[in-house]
């Protein structure tokens, strides 16, 4: 199922203008889809009708798509029913996100609307397993995860991982939505937000594309949205490389891989899980080549509690053609997520990447070629056995 990347605006807070300007940049990274809050702007039926309805022209312009946040009360405003969407379609909108459920007979009434309209629902199993018994197929509809403005009061990680595998479990076709934050200065967003808007507490501070790739690394997150506004284009740019799907899986593989792959001992039929390293400064160019050129590594299913071991690049890299010079480390223990390569001390091991889960004694046999920080070793919670992973260069 392809991923999608969503932005948030609030028309209440920002002028057209400015948001256009948004819609543009947010298109030139990868971004499809907008989403706004229709029932949190003020006005007469017209007046927001005719808002909304610029706002969705400029917004595909941009070839995005506009979701809007509605509520039993917005329907009765804008004269809507679960068996008339006309108003909706006057705008042409393309999502309507149901803050609330009417029950699932009238749920069922949105999603068979003859205008296309999809129909996004909160986060409940309970709504899903409603529209799956009215007959409606799971690829007809989306669900969403709310966001939260306070501080502190986001979703539980645990709770989180849960309802996404409940709702799987109802159907694997639905497609699950969640919102993480842009760490920009000055950003906003409903309800004098400013600490950002994420769906989970945990990742509320957290570098934006780490946010992704961690709703991605689960396995169960097939949209995310930003929750506020202004995302930078520096930001836009992390996550347009980490929402693509890797290329160099459809590429050809080294013949090792290949081989590996023929004879059933690894599959490439995985998710691709994605490290962002800091070099160590005296890494080598080819210590950079066998980590970020090599794909994909993974483990065998078997590392130990001390460290994770790719051994698919040694297959390659320890071949007596290849030089990995041992490079000296003051320090007598690699620490808690050090990646470190084996060097030609060892040289049948030689090209092995390994990050470091306990610490390990520095024996001579491994070069350290970069560090996940604190906040990137998240990441080796959602690295199991036999997954594929990309490195990337922090």
């Amino acid at each position: 199922m392809k991923h999608e990347l969503g932005i948030s605006v609030y028309p209440d807070l920002s002028p057209l203008e400015e948001i256009e300007k948004y819609f543009e940049l947010a298109g030139r990274y990868g971004v499809s889809r907008v989403f706004s809050s229709m029932f949190s702007v003020e006005g007469t039926k017209e007046e927001v009708l005719e808002y909304f309805r610029k706002l969705i022209v400029a917004a595909h312009k941009n070839n995005l798509k506009v979701s809007l946040d509605v509520n039993p009360m917005c329907f009765e405003k804008m004269g809507a029913k679960a068996d008339d969407l006309s108003v909706f379609k006057s705008i042409d909108v393309d999502i309507l996100r149901m803050d609330l459920s009417f029950g699932a007979a009238e749920d069922a009434k949105l999603v068979r609307n003859p205008y296309g309209i999809t129909i996004e629902f909160n986060n409940a199993p309970k709504i899903v397993k409603g529209l799956l018994a009215q007959g409606i197929d799971a690829k007809d509809f989306y669900v969403c995860h709310n966001f939260y403005p306070q501080r502190y009061t986001a979703m539980k990680w645990e709770q989180f991982l849960e309802k996404n595998i409940e709702l799987k479990a109802c159907a694997k076709d639905l497609r699950i939505g969640a919102f993480i934050s842009s760490t920009a200065p000055g950003t906003h967003g409903v309800w004098d937000a400013v600490c950002g808007l994420p769906t989970v507490e945990r990742l509320r501070t957290l570098p934006i594309d780490l946010q992704a790739r961690m709703l991605l690394a689960t396995g169960n997150v097939d949209d995310i949205l930003i929750g506020n506004a202004y995302a930078t284009e520096e930001e836009f740019k992390r996550l347009q490389e980490v929402m693509q799907e890797s290329e160099k899986l459809n590429g050809e593989l080294d013949p090792t891989l290949k081989m590996l792959v023929d004879h059933g001992l690894i599959s490439l039929d995985k998710q691709v899980k994605r490290l962002r390293v800091t070099l160590d400064p005296e890494v080598t160019e080819k210590e950079k080549e066998v980590l970020f050129d090599f794909f994909p590594h993974l483990d065998m299913g078997d590392s130990s509690e001390w460290i994770w071991r790719t051994r698919i690049s040694r297959f390659k890299y320890s071949l007596p053609a290849e030089v990995l010079e041992p490079r000296a480390c003051k320090d007598e223990m690699f620490a808690v997520g050090d990646v470190v390569m084996v060097n030609d001390n060892y040289k049948h091991y030689a090209g092995e990447i390994q990050i470091v889960k306990k610490p390990i004694v520095n024996d001579g046999t491994r070069n350290r070629i970069g560090h996940l920080d604190e906040d990137e070793y998240q990441m080796m919670e959602l690295v199991y056995d036999g997954d594929l992973v990309e490195f990337l260069e922090k």
